[in-house]
């Protein structure tokens, strides 16, 4: 169940020769990718199991459910800010109820991220995406 977003990323993906490309590429994103205020990097908003400093700050429109998800997010790490970008375009203005039904490891191994990312990076990947899902259930109540 992928973003708009998302697909024009795995399209990008298929037209990129090699691995390297499609790093390159990942740390593009994430050097768009906007950066948290640091007055919200908290250990509220810090993503525990990741090697890098991690910071997810959700932004939800509405309750339940149906609730819009949205967040906001910066890493120390270049790679890692890279994959909270392409996170947030396999995320962002989906409701709450589709965010839990997202099968992001199935959809991220569209890009072949799980062949080419580090044991370090992809236990990162997984708390990430962990703690998107925690945010969801949380608004679902």
């Amino acid at each position: 169940m992928a973003t708009a977003a998302f697909e024009e990323i795995a399209e990008t993906f298929e037209l990129l020769e090699d691995w390297e490309e499609r790093y390159r590429h990942v740390i593009e994103l994430g050097k768009a990718f906007p950066p948290l205020d640091e007055a919200v990097k908290v250990p509220a908003t810090k993503v525990e199991g990741c090697a890098s400093q991690v910071w997810i700050l959700p932004r939800i429109e509405g309750d339940g459910p149906e609730a819009r998800f949205d967040f906001e997010g910066e890493s120390d790490a270049m790679i890692v800010r890279g994959l909270i970008a392409v996170l947030h375009a396999l995320y962002a203005g989906q409701t709450v109820r589709e965010v839990l039904k997202t099968d992001a490891l199935a959809e991220l191994g569209r890009l072949g991220l799980d062949d080419h990312l580090s044991a370090q990076r992809s236990n990162g990947l997984r708390a990430m995406i962990g703690r998107i899902r925690t945010l969801a259930t949380e608004t679902v109540g």
